[in-house]
């Protein structure tokens, strides 16, 4: 079969995509103060305009992977940009602190749309080429860290320059912009004829939010707190329930049998290890440079910078041709040995210390380990799923890592706290904090380079994907 004439365009605009969803997490940050002055948010209300995006966002990847498959992959990215528009336009406009969050949580349902069916969108277009797949998925992968970046940047520079509401604005013309170009550049992919499993979708949805929900909310409650233990253990049982059902429905959301594929459940263990290592780091980092080094927004950015070249040059040039001379397994392995040791570098930071000696070296060493493992187990996850299951595995490696960035957040959190972070100005009590975070978030990313030596089977080189097909 020929290949699409259209898919480099094509991958422009879902990498494009992809750096919006993942932008839309890092470009609030700069500009929540304004935002609590001017809609009145209370002092434990402002971290909702981050959670809420990602309640929604981690809670609804799964059904938004799966309605992919049924509706088929374009409609419903068409429908996330849709939605996300939609919240995009609320958000901005809100005058009130419960309308923001309505609308942050409107913008998380639609990332939720987009996220997975764009990831099936992408192997539709390139998996019959073995090599340009490769590469394709480097530029994919790449338009994350450039996503969050930029996001640091942007969200200093709009809201300094212009004001927050325009944060959100900024989605309206560039959704348009690609919902212009979908009917020229993507493929239409035809769905399947199935019922919805309405109950599965609702169990687990609410399941993955109300576990999202009771973990970003812990460390300022508390792991002991009733509300914490009675979310956690509602989400168990509604996704224990989801499970249970999967075993009895004639058209399940999730298919048990989807789990025979090689290397699914290792290679999504590899990516919920990853996600509960580096959002840490990302995030202990940014608040080291701004609340001991005392940088300001984009000069914060601008540090980070360095980092998210060497991933994008690491993943565009040289993680493709990895893959294929030695398979996806020995690069998850080493990528996140890798990782710990750059976390554990960053782990020596001072109170007193400076860009080049305790932040430049360790978020080099860490990123190079990120821009190893991020594709290969991405590839390893979907790769041997037959293509009508493409959405629900796309949906299923998203969920897994968003899920695993939310625990590894709420708990190192609560290692920082407990190793002294305290308020913003007692500076040796926050890079105590900060040490013992970087340190945790090590131990799991080490975790994670062990699991994946012992669950991943052999290595899945580019050259010869695995198609097996799993039927329900």
């Amino acid at each position: 079969m020929n290949p699409d004439p259209r898919r480099w365009w094509a991958l422009a605009v879902l990498a494009t995509a992809q750096f919006m969803v993942i932008m839309d997490t890092s470009i609030i940050g700069v500009a929540l103060p304004d935002m609590q002055r001017d809609l009145g948010f209370g002092p434990g209300g402002l971290q909702w305009v981050f959670n809420a995006y990602v309640v929604a966002f981690g809670g609804l990847l799964l059904l938004g992977g799966k309605l992919s498959d049924l509706l088929g992959a374009r409609r419903v990215f068409t429908a996330g940009w849709l939605v996300l528009i939609a919240g995009s336009v609320l958000a901005a406009a809100a005058g009130t602190a419960g309308l923001e969050i309505a609308g942050r949580a409107v913008q998380g349902a639609g990332s939720a749309l987009i996220a997975p069916s764009a990831l099936t969108l992408l192997m539709v277009l390139f998996s019959a080429r073995p090599k340009e797949l490769a590469k394709a998925m480097a530029f994919y992968g790449a338009a994350a860290p450039a996503g969050g970046t930029a996001g640091v940047f942007l969200g200093g520079v709009i809201t300094e320059w212009l004001s927050w509401p325009w944060i959100f604005i900024i989605y309206v013309p560039i959704g348009l912009a690609t919902l212009a170009l979908v009917p020229a550049v993507l493929p239409d992919v035809p769905g399947r004829r199935a019922r919805l499993d309405v109950a599965g979708a609702a169990a687990v949805t609410a399941g993955l939010a109300l576990a999202v929900y009771a973990i970003v909310r812990a460390p300022e409650r508390g792991w002991d707190d009733a509300g914490t233990v009675l979310g956690l253990g509602g989400a168990v049982l509604l996704l224990v329930s989801f499970v249970a059902l999967q075993r009895i429905v004639r058209d399940p959301l999730m298919p048990p049998a989807v789990w025979r594929a090689p290397g699914l459940a290792a290679a999504n263990l590899a990516m919920a290890l990853l996600g509960a290592a580096w959002i840490p780091m990302w995030y202990f980092l940014n608040l080291y440079l701004q609340q001991v080094l005392g940088y300001g927004a984009f000069p914060s950015g601008a540090a980070l910078l360095p980092m998210t070249a060497l991933m994008m040059v690491l993943m565009v040039g040289v993680t493709g041709r990895l893959i294929a001379r030695f398979g996806t397994r020995p690069l998850i392995v080493t990528g996140l040995a890798v990782l710990a040791a750059g976390l554990l570098v960053l782990s020596g930071i001072d109170a007193d210390g400076g860009f080049l000696t305790d932040v430049l070296p360790g978020s080099l060493i860490a990123a190079a380990g990120m821009s190893l493992v991020f594709i290969p187990a991405t590839m390893a996850a979907i790769g041997g799923v037959a293509p009508e299951r493409g959405g629900l595995a796309s949906g299923i490696v998203n969920t897994t890592y968003q899920v695993g960035s939310a625990v590894g957040l709420a708990a190192m959190t609560a290692v920082a706290a407990s190793q002294g972070a305290g308020e913003p100005g007692d500076l040796g009590g926050l890079t105590d904090g900060y040490q013992g975070a970087f340190v945790g978030a090590a131990v799991v990313a080490l975790a994670g380079a062990v699991l994946a030596a012992l669950t991943l089977r052999a290595p899945v080189p580019a050259a010869e994907p695995r198609t097996e097909r799993v039927d329900a």
